[in-house]
This record gives C-alpha cells, sequence and structure tokens, in this order.
C-alpha cells in the first residue's frame, strides 16, 4: 500500500495546486455576480392590467397608490403611457420616471 506523504492543503501550500486553485477562485468570484444579474431580470408589468398586489411592488407604489391607480384606470379607461400616470393623485413625475423601466402599456385603447 502506498502512503500519500503530502495532504492537499499541505501540497496546496507546497505551491503544487495553488495556480489552479487561484484561477478557479477568480473565475468564481468574476461570473457569480454576472450569472445572479441574469437570472435577476424582471419583465415589466402590463400597468392595465395588473392586481392591486403587483402594483403595490413598484417603486414608490404602495398599496394606497395601487387602489388608486386601478380606480383611475376604470373609471377613467387604460393608461396609453407614462404621462398618463400622473392621473393618480400622489404620483408625479418623479415616481413616473422611476416607473418608466418597471411598466408596459398594451391594451391601451
Amino acid at each position: 500500500m502506498t502512503k500519500f506523504s503530502a495532504s492537499p492543503i499541505h501540497a496546496c501550500r507546497s505551491g503544487k495546486y495553488w495556480l489552479a486553485t487561484l484561477t478557479a477562485a477568480l473565475w468564481l468570484a468574476c461570473s457569480l455576480p454576472a450569472l445572479a444579474a441574469d437570472e435577476l431580470k424582471i419583465e415589466p408589468i402590463n400597468i392595465n392590467e395588473a392586481s392591486a398586489e403587483l402594483l403595490a411592488e413598484l417603486p414608490g407604489i404602495g398599496p394606497s397608490k395601487a387602489d388608486a391607480i386601478i380606480a383611475e384606470r376604470e373609471a377613467n379607461g387604460p393608461y396609453a403611457d407614462l404621462e398618463d400616470l400622473t392621473r393618480v393623485k400622489g404620483i408625479g413625475q418623479n415616481t413616473v420616471a422611476r416607473l418608466a423601466d418597471e411598466i408596459r402599456f398594451s391594451n391601451a385603447n
């Protein structure tokens, strides 16, 4: 029976595998953020069909503004563009700007 004299830790400390270990660690450190970013892409929601629960998750929109968005939509018709959201009390240009990439406007008549 052959006995190995060096443990993997000892071999790494002695320099045999340090380059491979360093390369693997650097590859993981560099690729994990990129992989995570790909998985976090969120599709914009349709403002004319979304529920209050979904609308409340948008930046700057909570439960009360979500209810107001739906009430305005039901009373005056679908939203055609971002500017239409300013019809809702409490939603101004700053909120509209934050929502630009978060929402879409299909089924607007």
